[in-house]
C-alpha cells in the first residue's frame, strides 16, 4: 500500500465520521463490518517493510489462494482461515460470490444520482470523500449507505482512490441488513490474494485489498516478535485485528523474522 492511497483511506473516513450523526456512526461502527471503523480508530502504523520481508520469504507453491512463507526452518501459512480468525468477519460460502444479482430499482438509480456517479459503476473514494459534503440533508438510510460504501470502497476492495468498484456488490448497498450481512470475508480475501497472485517484488509495487492483515498476521503468528515490533493493545481486544498498534521501526525487521520460532499448536 502506497503513501498516496493510505492518504485517502485516513481522509475517506475522517470525513465519514464527520459526515454521518454520531447515532448513525456507532451503528455502523457496532456492525458486522464494525471491525474496519475500529481499525481504523487504532491509527494502526503501517510497516510496508515488514510485509515486503515477508512476501520475499514467500514459499512457491501452486495455489492462489494460500501464502505460505519460510520463518526460520518452518513455514507459516496465510489462508482463509486465518483471514477469518484474524478479523471476525462473515465467512459463509454464497454462489456468485462477486456476482450477486441485485435488481436495479428507482430508489438505486435516485441514490446513485446522490452519490454523483453511474449506475453502472461502483463508488470511488473521490466520490465517497465529496460526497460527504453534500449528505446532511440525506435520509438516515442513504447516509447509512454512505458508510456502507466507504468501508467496502476502502477497506475491502481497497484499490487506489480514482478506481470503482464493482457495481454489482456495491448495489448490494440499497438492502442495509442483506450489505452488512454479506460474506465481506471472502470478498475481501479474494481481492487481497488476486492482487498479491505473481507479484513481482523486484519492482515498485501496489496491492489491492485490505493488505494490513498481513502484518497483523505476522504478528499473531509470531509472538514474540509481535511483543517487541507490533505494539500489542491492553487486554488483548478480539478479533485479533485490534490487538495491536502496528509499528514503523525498519532495522533488524529481516534478521528478526528468520530467528523467529513459529509457537507448536500442540502446546
Amino acid at each position: 500500500m502506497n503513501q498516496s492511497k493510505a492518504f485517502h483511506i485516513i481522509k475517506l473516513f475522517t470525513v465519514i465520521m464527520g459526515a454521518l450523526h454520531p447515532g448513525e456512526y456507532h451503528e455502523l461502527r457496532d456492525s458486522k463490518l464494525g471491525v474496519f471503523l475500529k481499525f481504523k480508530e487504532l491509527n494502526f502504523a503501517w510497516a510496508s517493510r515488514l510485509v515486503h520481508f515477508m512476501l520475499c520469504f514467500k514459499l512457491d507453491i501452486n495455489k492462489k489462494y494460500e501464502l505460505w512463507c519460510l520463518v526460520g526452518l518452518e513455514p507459516a501459512r496465510f489462508s482463509l482461515i486465518e483471514f477469518e480468525h484474524l478479523t471476525g468477519l462473515n465467512c459463509d460460502y454464497v454462489e456468485n460470490l462477486e456476482n450477486p444479482r441485485c435488481e436495479v430499482t428507482k430508489e438505486m438509480i435516485a441514490f446513485w444520482q446522490l452519490l454523483g456517479g453511474c449506475i453502472d459503476d461502483g463508488s470511488t473514494t473521490e466520490q465517497i470523500i465529496a460526497a460527504c459534503n453534500r449528505c446532511l440533508e440525506w435520509s438516515q438510510d442513504d447516509r447509512m449507505r454512505l458508510g456502507y460504501l466507504a468501508i467496502f470502497t476502502g477497506f475491502i476492495e481497497g484499490r487506489k482512490f480514482s478506481t470503482v468498484t464493482r457495481a454489482s456488490l456495491a448495489r448490494l448497498v440499497m438492502d442495509l441488513e442483506e450489505f452488512e450481512n454479506y460474506p465481506w470475508e471472502r470478498v475481501a480475501f479474494k481481492v487481497l490474494m488476486d492482487s498479491l497472485w505473481n507479484k513481482d517484488l523486484t519492482k515498485s509495487y501496489t496491492i489491492d485489498g485490505f493488505v494490513q492483515v498481513i502484518q497483523v498476521c505476522v504478528y499473531y503468528a509470531l509472538p514474540k516478535f509481535g511483543a517487541e515490533y507490533g505494539h500489542p493493545v491492553q487486554n488483548k481486544p478480539s478479533p485479533p485485528l485490534l490487538a495491536y498498534n502496528g509499528g514503523k521501526r525498519r532495522r533488524f525487521f529481516k534478521d528478526a523474522i528468520r530467528r523467529q520460532v513459529i509457537p507448536s499448536k500442540d502446546k
